[in-house]
């Protein structure tokens, strides 16, 4: 059962609006160390010079977008096994078949409540205390 103040997090979204929402939610969840970025390339860098155990990111992203994203930290031999967690604004299969397959952790639809969230987080990680 892992203390959700352990977990280290990377929010990646291209809204200001949502990010501060995610983190507000992680926050009232226990989650302490929480850093953001507005896209998967900054994100990327800073994952990769200090390590996440959780991304959660947002699928529709410009330059790449959350499958792609997705697709390059699993790639990558030191990041890829990252817990990675999927917002999107829509439900829709492909997007979601995709991910699967590519290894998404889980996946969350926007708006989400934040029950949602902290259930889609202890599917991964266990209850969180």
């Amino acid at each position: 059962m892992p203390a959700a103040s352990a977990i280290k997090v990377m929010v990646v979204d291209d809204q200001t609006s949502m990010r501060a929402m995610i983190r507000r939610t992680l926050q009232d969840l226990g989650f302490k160390d929480i850093r953001d970025k507005a896209g998967p390339v900054e994100a990327l860098a800073a994952i990769k010079s200090d390590r996440v155990h959780l991304i959660i990111s947002d699928y529709n992203m410009p330059d790449m977008d959350g499958l792609q994203f997705l697709e390059t930290v699993r790639a990558d031999p030191v990041i890829g096994k990252t817990v990675f967690i999927m917002l999107t604004g829509s439900a829709d299969r492909e997007v979601v078949q995709k991910a699967a397959a590519l290894g998404v952790n889980n996946y969350v639809v926007k708006p989400f409540a934040p029950a949602a969230l902290k259930e889609k987080i202890e599917r991964v990680f266990g209850e969180l205390t």
